[in-house]
């Protein structure tokens, strides 16, 4: 079953109270693609610009990741700036150059129209549902989006979420979008919306899921070492969904299991800056901790 994503890669410059990475490969498609890698391969589209280095294209096609849908332009690749405090749940922009990223317009190539399952990360929504448009017929859709686009293309994003079967979203901006302070009743709002499920992440408090027929809640995987959350939310998104696609199966229980493999995958990422901890990643190890987040949520039925 083929995975479809499209959306940024970039450089990132990033400072924690645990050190600081400079110009660092980072972006929704990169970190999304990489952990999504570890289960099915991967399409990417995106934009990057003629100071890419070639090393890290040679990375992605080693994760076997097809990278004949990434453009490269005239200019200067998309950069973000940032800084966490000891609340690592919210990043501060510094700095944001889109660049090349600016006049990114998604042209699938031919091999990638038949993709069974798309994902659609945080660029402007109707640029996603022009994705769609070139899609020849997904079994699947998920998307992600960011507060930029809520405030700036409300509408747009509503119109969007009608041709989409799962949304992925932090709690804040779910809140946002449903205009909703309580995250159940955002939950429902943004169903009515089109989706028929929402996943919520919620950093270090973990994942809430809802469907039209429940609800679904992990915590996350308690680390002593956490490094850098740049990029953890899609991580999630990518091991959620590599996991799903290999699967073959999109049913409720299928779901969860994918829910908590992509908080393993959110798990490895914050304990190191950029994807180097993904880079470094073991099949076994992520076995591991799948097994463990198993034993931590397990209890007895009442007697």
């Amino acid at each position: 079953m083929s995975l479809l994503v499209v959306g940024s890669v970039a450089f990132d410059t990033v400072t924690t109270p645990f050190g600081h990475a400079d110009e660092v490969l980072g972006g929704s498609a990169t970190y999304f693609s990489v952990a999504a890698s570890y289960f099915t391969p991967v399409s990417l589209v995106a934009v990057v610009g003629e100071d890419f280095p070639a090393k890290h294209i040679e990375f992605l096609k080693s994760r076997n990741i097809s990278t004949e849908g990434l453009e490269t332009v005239s200019g200067k690749t998309f950069r973000w700036k940032g800084e966490y405090g000891f609340d690592l749940n919210q990043a501060k922009t510094l700095e944001t150059h889109l660049n090349v990223f600016q006049n990114f317009h998604p042209r699938l190539p031919e091999s990638y129209k038949e993709a069974e399952v798309v994902f659609l990360a945080n660029i402007d929504p109707e640029l996603q549902l022009d994705v769609l448009k070139q899609v020849k017929s997904p079994a699947l859709v998920v998307c992600d989006t960011m507060n930029y686009w809520i405030e700036g293309k409300y509408d747009a994003l509503v119109h969007t979420l009608k041709s989409v079967d799962i949304m992925v979203i932090n709690d804040g901006e779910a809140r946002e979008l449903a205009k909703e302070a309580n995250l159940v009743k955002a939950a429902q709002k943004i169903l009515s919306f089109g989706p028929r499920s929402v996943v919520i992440k919620r950093g270090e408090y973990g994942v809430i899921a809802f469907g039209r027929d429940g609800a679904f809640a992990a915590p996350a995987y308690p680390l002593e070492s956490v490094y850098d959350p740049t990029g953890a939310g899609d991580t999630f998104a990518g091991g959620f969904l590599g996991y799903l696609v290999s699967t073959r199966n999109f049913s409720d229980a299928s779901i969860r299991k994918a829910i908590i493999m992509g908080s393993v995958m959110a798990s490895f990422n914050v304990e190191a800056f950029s994807l180097n901890r993904l880079k470094s990643l073991e099949y076994s190890e992520i076995e591991g901790r799948f097994m463990e987040f198993r034993r931590l949520t397990h209890f007895e039925d009442l007697s």
